[in-house]
């Protein structure tokens, strides 16, 4: 059965992934060779949502909730710094970097948590209103 709970939980889990994409680009917001140590600049990760859930088993809980349908690289994200001192420096002295703000990713990251928070209190409050029907009903 793919109930309201399901629903609150498909929330917990897509708004998760996103501040595991937040963090990545935070952490990586200075990072400009890749894993063989080649000139490679950390391209920011975006992630998607998309109603329904695809895996659920029944139509009606393909219509409910919420999933991650994509996570992607945006490849335009590359400032240029000035730093003709740098071995990684072009032919005009100019370093690719990542193009991420900090503070952008901070107002993401704060977003995803109070979406994640407001699934939690759904979530509680769908059990306690079973839980007062079960009562009820006994």
């Amino acid at each position: 059965m793919y109930g309201t709970l399901d629903i609150s939980t498909s929330g917990m889990v897509a708004q998760r992934m996103r501040m595991a994409a937040i963090s990545a680009n935070i952490a990586n917001s200075e990072t400009i060779l890749d894993s063989s140590g080649q000139l490679n600049p950390f391209r920011k990760r975006m992630v998607f949502f998309a109603p329904g859930n695809p895996a659920a088993t029944t139509a009606a809980g393909k219509a409910m909730g919420v999933h991650v349908a994509s996570i992607e690289a945006d490849e335009s994200a590359i400032r240029l710094r000035y730093m003709p001192w740098s071995p990684y420096a072009d032919e005009r002295g100019y370093v690719p970097y990542p193009d991420i703000s900090p503070e952008i990713e901070q107002i993401n990251a704060m977003q995803a948590a109070r979406s994640y928070e407001a699934n939690v209190v759904a979530a509680e409050t769908t059990k306690q209103m079973m839980a007062q029907a079960l009562r009820l009903l006994a």
